[in-house]
């Protein structure tokens, strides 16, 4: 395997995969040798400049590089016969995703998105659970870095909480209400958005990278349930009546049963078995894809209300 991108998280594939049983971690390439070069010299594997550079016997590589390098850097991969994991957002726009899955899929290799929060244990035990949920809610806060700025806080952390909504969900979307402010960048950094969904589940998300303590915490009520998972701390408790009769009713409250572990570790050890040909619980490129349109209805939601806004004379 190889990896596409040694910045922020890159980085982290790297250090991943290097360890990897069953893996051999061959080249890193990045746009700043220099950094590839350091990475790769921790991990005994090769450091090129650009994909072009990769050896062509590699199996599988995972993109760690800007967003909008994301579709013609996965689209060469593909090309090429290699299974790909790019991360999310799988890419900028729309079209690209779309021709990606296309891609993927007249090749027939494998084509992964890197939502990370799918592989927290806490929420994949959540996933194995929840049957049918009534209403989620959802807050994903970071304090500010320069990392990500060039792409909205909608495709940099709510995207992740859009993903694990409609797999949790798992209903089409019917509409979004959303609201976003630009803050200290010429992105919007603050975004609140309401999901309503065929069957009724209504989910109202939250995301801001310029709060004071990171956040990332998600309630979800069904009939006979509420569920509490803080995904940073990697545990979740569920809370149900118990209602006998001749006794008063009582509250219950379970544990949900998880292992702490690094989700990007687990995420990779899956892509990597998937690339071998076993059978692993994979984000797919269509279910990427289907994350990727719901954030830009929650975009074109923000854009449509902040147009209303300018045109108020008030």
């Amino acid at each position: 395997m190889a990896v596409i991108g040694v910045g922020s998280l890159g980085q982290h594939h790297a250090r991943i995969l290097a360890a990897l049983p069953g893996v051999q971690l061959v080249a890193v390439a990045d746009r700043l040798l220099e950094r590839a070069r350091d990475v790769a010299q921790r991990h005994g594997a090769a450091a090129v400049a650009g994909p072009a550079d990769l050896p062509d016997d590699l199996h599988a590589v995972t993109i760690a590089a800007p967003t909008v390098d994301h579709a013609a850097l996965a689209s060469r991969c593909l090309a090429r016969g290699w299974h790909v994991l790019v991360e999310k957002p799988m890419t900028a726009t729309l079209p690209e995703a779309e021709r990606l899955v296309a891609e993927a899929r007249e090749c027939s290799r494998v084509l992964a998105v890197g939502h990370t929060e799918r592989f927290n244990p806490v929420v994949r035990s959540l996933l194995e659970r929840v049957r049918r949920p009534r209403f989620i809610e959802a807050h994903r806060l970071g304090v500010f870095s320069a990392r990500s700025t060039d792409i909205d806080v909608v495709l940099d952390l709510m995207i992740h909480d859009l993903d694990v909504v409609q797999a949790l969900v798992r209903r089409p979307l019917l509409s979004v209400e959303a609201i976003g402010v630009r803050a200290l960048t010429d992105k919007i950094d603050i975004a609140n958005a309401r999901l309503s969904f065929e069957g009724g589940c209504v989910a109202n998300l939250t995301a801001s990278r310029i709060s004071a303590e990171r956040v990332r915490k998600l309630r979800l009520f069904e009939d006979d349930a509420y569920v509490s998972v803080d995904c940073a701390r990697q545990e979740g408790w569920r809370y149900r009546v118990r209602s006998e009769a001749g006794r008063p009713p009582e509250i219950l409250r379970e544990g949900l049963p998880a292992e702490v572990e690094e989700p990007l570790a687990v995420e990779l050890r899956i892509f990597a078995a998937r690339a071998r040909g076993e059978e692993a619980p994979i984000v797919t490129g269509e279910e990427g894809l289907l994350a990727l349109r719901a954030a830009h209805r929650v975009l074109e939601r923000i854009r449509e209300q902040a147009a209303v806004a300018a045109a108020d004379p008030a």
